[in-house]
């Protein structure tokens, strides 16, 4: 964890100065010093031609209720739980979901040790999602711009949308 944060504050300086674009070197070798790929990476596109996806949100609640993926389920990290799972089907496809993938590949590493065959982390995570120009919805199920950054450093890699840090 203390690697990240080093990675993270020197990468935050250079972030500032390139405008942090999800195209940028500094995001993408940010997202390559955080994951372990212990969960295999699915991008945005390839998510975009899965069938039969069940996608899990892995952040806080108050996150996930500000904006999430549409269809999406939320499960949560700090308090994440099998039993949150228990209807799904250990042969199912399931991507899973965070801010920019950390807590999403945690929980994925969770679910293939229960058993899991078919467990992917997003690349980017929402952040990549909502980068690109794809739609998320309220705790209404309604479209909305506003999107969970988070934190303010962890912020500046979202570069669309109305950023909501409460």
């Amino acid at each position: 964890m203390k690697r990240i944060w080093m990675v993270l504050g020197v990468l935050l300086g250079s972030a500032l100065l390139c405008s942090a674009q999800t195209t940028s070197r500094a995001y993408k070798t940010m997202l390559e010093a955080m994951y372990k790929k212990t969960v295999p990476l699915v991008s945005v596109e390839e998510l975009k031609k899965m069938n039969n996806v069940i996608l899990l949100d892995t952040r806080a609640r108050a996150e996930y209720d500000v904006s999430h993926l549409p269809h999406a389920r939320w499960v949560g990290y700090d308090d994440f739980e099998l039993k949150r799972v228990q209807g799904i089907a250990k042969n199912a496809n399931v991507v899973l979901y965070c801010s920019v993938g950390y807590r999403s590949e945690r929980v994925g590493e969770k679910l293939l040790a229960a058993g899991y065959q078919h467990v992917h982390n997003l690349y980017g995570s929402l952040f990549e999602w909502v980068n690109q120009g794809n739609p998320v919805v309220d705790n209404q199920g309604k479209p909305t711009r506003r999107v969970h950054a988070y934190s303010r450093p962890w912020g500046i890699w979202l570069t669309t949308g109305e950023k909501v840090y409460d």
